[in-house]
């Protein structure tokens, strides 16, 4: 039936404009500081979940989303333990684990998430045990990102990161830089 067909159609094409969308707003936050991308998300909040919804659907295609290789980690570990997540989306980690989770982003997808800026997240120094950023390190200020995890780590504690390869041009750089901020890789 024709209209069938152009229901077909127009979700095709809603799709295409959703990815097309996503794929602009995740350059935006690549491209930006995280005190623009927050601002981005002020002026534009259907922004944010537009960005998830793209997100969402990109992830689902791989073979593994990384969150739940971290999830996996956090329930082995003991429950005493308090979890920072950086850039938490829809809190899974929060809501899969037993451990204290401070869960920040840059707008509410939960009611478990503080709204900050992820160079300056609401935490004492020294107040968490592991810090995670899975799929969260955007802005152009990655340095001041991690220094505020490391601020915010006990001392011994763990950071956990989990990213997609190309968001760094030299990978080996990447893990120097980490070095330079006081961290040991002990797994990559």
């Amino acid at each position: 039936a024709p209209s069938g067909r152009s229901a077909a159609l127009r979700a095709r094409m809603e799709e295409r404009l959703l990815a097309a969308r996503f794929r602009y707003i995740n350059q935006q936050l690549y491209t930006s500081t995280s005190r623009e991308a927050a601002q981005l998300f002020q002026n534009d909040p259907e922004a944010f979940e537009i960005y998830h919804r793209g997100f969402a659907q990109q992830v689902g295609r791989w073979p593994e989303n990384p969150v739940h290789r971290i999830v996996r980690y956090l329930r082995r570990r003991p429950a005493s333990l308090v979890v920072a997540d950086f850039g938490c989306g829809d809190c899974k980690i929060a809501s899969s684990i037993k451990n204290k989770v401070h869960s920040f982003d840059l707008v509410p997808l939960s009611p478990l998430v503080t709204v900050c800026d992820m160079a300056k997240v609401p935490l004492a120094a020294e107040s968490v045990d592991i810090a995670v950023f899975c799929l969260a390190l955007m802005g152009t200020n990655l340095q001041e990102i991690l220094e505020e995890a490391n601020r915010v780590l006990k001392q011994g504690g763990t950071l956990m990161v989990a990213e997609v390869a190309s968001r760094f041009e030299d990978i080996r750089a990447f893990v120097n830089a980490m070095a330079q901020l006081g961290f040991k890789s002990v797994s990559k």
